[in-house]
């Protein structure tokens, strides 16, 4: 579910620019299609990280301590509690920094921990999921994954509806400062063109505006 108000929530930190995009995509279905330069097909990164986010679950392994492994949840202000360990920082980081962390922090209780941070239920920070907005059968923010394509958006929020200018669509992409680009849905959904189809990165926004005509 796309967190949708709060400092941290997805209006408290995207909204202006959201809506702003919304707008402009409305106009483009009614005076024309969009001018911005077609997303390039390959944007994924091989040296991508995974970086927990609230919501996600973790399963914490500490060698020769059964008593102090434990599964737990990331609460909404990105931190955890496990046992010796209260209110440990774990949005933002990667699994591996995370550990390292705990090895710190539970080496005041017990000598030389070995602990290995497995993470088990995915969502991620809100900076790096993908939201779509606009007309897509079930909008929402979905967990960005290592070469995810703009095909992989599509089938987790069930395509477009039937009102939707799929091909007036715009990509808002974050990690390039906001630069807009234009995407074309219908071909890649309706006429099965491959080469429509386009990588996605960590924090890119999908409008999807209406059709006038």
């Amino acid at each position: 579910m796309v967190p949708f108000a709060g400092r941290h929530g997805f209006l408290g930190r995207f909204g202006r620019s959201i809506l702003l995009i919304a707008a402009l995509a409305m106009v483009a279905g009614c005076s024309g299609r969009p001018t911005h330069p077609a997303a390039p097909r390959a944007a994924a990164t091989s040296d991508y990280q995974y970086i927990i986010g609230p919501g996600d679950a973790v399963n914490v392994i500490v060698w020769r301590n059964p008593d102090l492994s434990i599964s737990v949840p990331v609460r909404p202000d990105g931190k955890i509690t496990v046992p010796l360990v209260e209110d440990l920082i774990a949005n933002g980081k990667t699994p591996y920094a995370l550990a390292r962390d705990m090895e710190k922090a539970l080496g005041k209780y017990i000598r030389d921990p070995v602990v290995t941070v497995i993470v088990t239920g995915f969502v991620g920070p809100f900076s790096e999921q993908i939201r779509v907005v606009g007309e897509a059968t079930r909008p929402q923010a979905l967990p960005y994954r290592q070469d995810m394509t703009m095909l992989d958006v599509m089938i987790a929020v069930g395509g477009i509806t039937d009102f939707a200018d799929g091909n007036g669509a715009t990509l808002v992409r974050a990690a390039e400062g906001g630069k807009l680009y234009s995407v074309r849905l219908k071909d890649l959904l309706l006429r099965g063109d491959i080469g429509a189809n386009v990588d996605v990165k960590p924090g890119d926004v999908l409008v999807i505006p209406q059709s006038w005509f």
